[in-house]
């Protein structure tokens, strides 16, 4: 069996950042250190924290006052910063760069009286935080379908954002629709969906033709994960998204011969190589490494991880 292993694959800029700023947040305050939703969508990451003492939680109502929070690379609304004021808080802020990037177009759209059309998932952390920031002028749009029941005025001002973990060609296949309908939409000068989705998504895409099956390592709440499983199906190759080894299945290496692997943005690659090294020893893989492009991208950890850190921040 041949493995060809694509590259890029696992933690994006934005994930190694979050997973640091909550590494340094335990050695620096010490646990429990509370954590708004999980720190990246991937179960091996959270639970890996929650035994060195994070605890997550789904509401600030959830953290005593005085504690320390930590904002999950997905980012969050004005309304939670504002609780975490109230009950007085520590806070350090490990949303990824590249989200609060659409929060900030967002605000620059709504004070501009646009009504702003987010492309993206109902219920995603992601999704909710955005929506949070100009909750009365943002209206979510899932698919093209949806597109054709919106109703707005010919002279209406609207823009489009977009969630940064969405599928390219999907997110291409609603613009396509939402431009047609309504031709003087804006958006913003550089595309949202970041740079590590986009370099997964295309190596997947480049490679199906030379392979017979498709693993992507991430776990069931990652959106880009997801999205990397359904291009390699839309390629016509069978393809499965798996948390880990435990969760392969025999009858999907019946005749096959070549075998895909990638990983989400938020898959830790100890779980890809203990994958990798299960194929080998079953099945007498070899690895073929494919690399798309090098990703130097590198953020700083946020401001909160200062020693001068102040409460209510």
């Amino acid at each position: 069996m041949k493995i060809i292993l694509a590259a890029p694959r696992g933690f994006c800029a934005g994930v190694v950042m979050a997973v640091q700023s909550l590494e340094q947040a335990l050695r620096r305050f010490g646990p429990p250190v509370f954590v708004y939703h999980e720190i990246v969508h991937n179960r091996h990451v959270v639970q890996r924290f929650r035994a060195e003492g994070a605890v997550f939680v789904e509401s600030v109502a959830e953290v005593p006052e005085g504690s320390v929070l930590l904002f999950s690379a997905h980012g969050v609304s004005p309304a939670v910063r504002q609780q975490a004021r109230q009950r007085q808080l520590r806070t350090v802020d490990a949303t990824c760069p590249l989200v609060t990037k659409v929060h900030r177009e967002a605000q620059r759209y709504a004070e501009a009286g646009y009504t702003i059309l987010l492309i993206g998932h109902a219920g995603h952390d992601e999704v909710v935080g955005t929506m949070g920031e100009e909750p009365q002028a943002m209206v979510l749009v899932q698919s093209a379908a949806e597109v054709e029941r919106l109703e707005f005025p010919p002279d209406a001002k609207l823009a489009y954002l977009t969630q940064t973990t969405l599928s390219v060609d999907d997110t291409q296949r609603i613009l396509t629709h939402l431009r047609s309908r309504f031709p003087q939409l804006e958006g913003p000068a550089k595309e949202d969906i970041c740079y590590a989705t986009q370099n997964r998504q295309e190596a997947v895409r480049q490679l199906c033709p030379q392979t017979q099956l498709v693993l992507v390592v991430g776990s069931r709440n990652s959106s880009n994960s997801q999205r990397l499983r359904e291009i390699a199906v839309a390629a016509g190759v069978p393809a499965h998204r798996i948390d880990g080894v435990e969760e392969l299945q025999a009858e999907w290496f019946q005749g096959v011969e070549r075998v895909l692997v990638t990983a989400g943005a938020s898959a830790p690659e100890e779980v890809v190589q203990e994958c990798v090294d299960f194929l080998q020893r079953e099945y007498g893989g070899q690895v073929e490494s494919h690399t798309l492009r090098e990703e130097r991208m590198r953020f700083p950890l946020p401001r909160g991880l200062d020693l001068n850190c102040e409460r209510g921040r």
